[in-house]
């Protein structure tokens, strides 16, 4: 590359592939005059179907949409997307006396009081009459009584508190593709037949099934699990995380609602057997679906516990069944391909991370995008810092499990006590014995906003469903 970059190809559509056109397009549109802005091409199999799976949303999105000029309302139209406020966490504890613990993670932060983080000041001065973040967000109380995140009238984006959005993924890029698009997104619909690599290692060019080649200066493979490029072309090696995290496998399906004029804006995690299962509430409909582990059950085996936790809703119907490949390659940016979304990595869906991981991935990447040569120091700073941040969503997600205390399945004691802990997690775990965690303790407190993602609280909420309060005051996990 001794010239000007001027085109990046994309290649694979869905959430992964469009969601980089449109961040691409809104950066280069915000920081480069017209002449200078590289083209976007996005090459997309017509034989392959979008995932459609990952339904939520964290509160980044609304952002994003915002900055590409995309009206709330018209995503909400055409994604039929509903608010959504947080995660409700069913039946993964229980009480002294065996009964199931529900709690949610919410999309707030609790402001100083007294001088002293909300956590600290509820441990030291809480009556107990509620739980943690029932007493700093309404958003617990707002889910259960089917509220949104503003009221009726109020401009689009209003953050009254944080919100995010359950959406219907297959239309969420098709909005996107229509929207990028008309914005001078080239869209290529035809099947890569191979992978050509040059003299050095880079993609020279693609051989597409009906337009043969497609000459390649820099690509971001979004193929998912295939990782047609960044795997099979360039034999970039996959970091498997199934020692630290059980579940390998799972199953989808869509329901209709029980009753369509309560929508609740939570996502729930309910707990069964052998894994958890999702719910997401959309307009129309309902999301669902069972993450498990292979190791402790079938996928007959977890069709049938699936469908009977479903009850009526799941009568007669046949779950999609879903391989998951549970980790991050080694590198994401190799050589002129940057790997994003599943192709790069995925982590299970508990806290719906993917589609946000997707976002920092395309940001970052803009941050670090070559004007000329790809200097091995944009590399290698891009890479240590996606590894990094897949590395903190896997303690985040070890942290779920970690902190169970099921004992009536043998998934859940294995979850709990057979499963590899990443090191810094260990190390946080048993510092948090003596004290709240702090926004130190994790990486990515000063790269983005902590209180939206990794809150403080967030950590703390999970850590003090099984709090105590020593005579010193300091919170101190069983």
């Amino acid at each position: 590359m001794n010239n000007r970059l001027r085109k990046i190809t994309i290649v694979g559509g869905g959430t992964a592939g469009w969601m980089t056109a449109l961040i691409l397009d809104t950066e280069f549109s915000r920081t480069s005059a017209t002449k200078d802005r590289p083209h976007i091409c996005l090459i997309e199999s017509p034989n392959i179907a979008t995932v459609g799976v990952g339904e939520a949303t964290v509160p980044r999105m609304p952002k994003t949409l915002r900055e590409a000029g995309i009206s709330e309302r018209a995503f909400f139209r055409e994604t039929n997307a509903s608010f959504k406020l947080g995660v409700k966490f069913c039946n993964w504890n229980t009480d002294a006396k065996g009964k199931r613990i529900d709690y949610v993670n919410p999309f707030a932060h609790g402001q100083m009081l007294g001088g002293l983080e909300a956590a600290e000041y509820f441990l030291r001065f809480g009556n107990g009459d509620r739980d943690f973040t029932q007493s700093i967000s309404p958003h617990d109380d707002l889910g259960r009584l089917c509220k949104g995140a503003r009221p009726l009238g109020q401009p689009e984006f209003e953050q009254r508190f944080g919100y995010a959005y359950h959406l219907d993924a297959v239309k969420f890029a098709g909005m996107l593709t229509d929207v990028c698009t008309k914005r001078g997104v080239e869209h290529i619909r035809d099947e890569v037949k191979s992978v050509e690599l040059d003299e050095q290692g880079n993609v020279s060019h693609l051989m597409l099934e009906h337009k043969g080649r497609h000459d390649i200066e820099m690509v971001i493979d979004c193929t998912g699990f295939r990782g047609l490029i960044i795997n099979k072309a360039l034999g970039e090696p996959f970091k498997d995380y199934s020692d630290y995290l059980p579940n390998d496998r799972a199953l989808a399906l869509q329901i209709e609602h029980p009753d369509p004029e309560k929508i609740e804006s939570l996502t729930r995690s309910t707990a069964l057997g052998a894994g958890w299962t999702w719910r997401v509430p959309l307009y129309n409909r309902v999301g669902t679906g069972y993450v498990f582990s292979s190791a402790h059950r079938t996928d007959d085996q977890a069709a049938d516990e699936y469908l009977e936790w479903l009850g009526d809703s799941g009568k007669g119907a046949t779950p999609r069944v879903i391989p998951m490949r549970i980790g991050r390659v080694r590198n994401a940016w190799v050589k002129n391909c940057v790997a994003i979304g599943l192709s790069g990595g995925f982590i299970e869906p508990l806290e719906s991370t993917a589609i946000h991981m997707i976002d920092h991935a395309v940001r970052w990447f803009a941050e670090h995008l070559p004007t000329r040569d790809i200097a091995p120091s944009l590399r290698s700073r891009y890479n240590r810092q996606m590894n990094k941040l897949y590395d903190e969503v896997l303690e985040f997600i070890c942290l779920h499990y970690r902190l169970g205390n099921r004992t009536d399945d043998q998934y859940w004691i294995d979850a709990r006590t057979e499963m590899k802990i990443p090191d810094r997690l260990a190390e946080n775990l048993e510092l948090w014995q003596h004290r709240l965690p702090m926004a130190h303790d994790v990486e990515f407190a000063t790269l983005f906003d902590f209180r939206v993602f990794f809150r403080r609280f967030c950590w703390a909420s999970r850590s003090m469903t099984r709090a105590m309060v020593p005579a010193s005051g300091i919170a101190c996990v069983r």
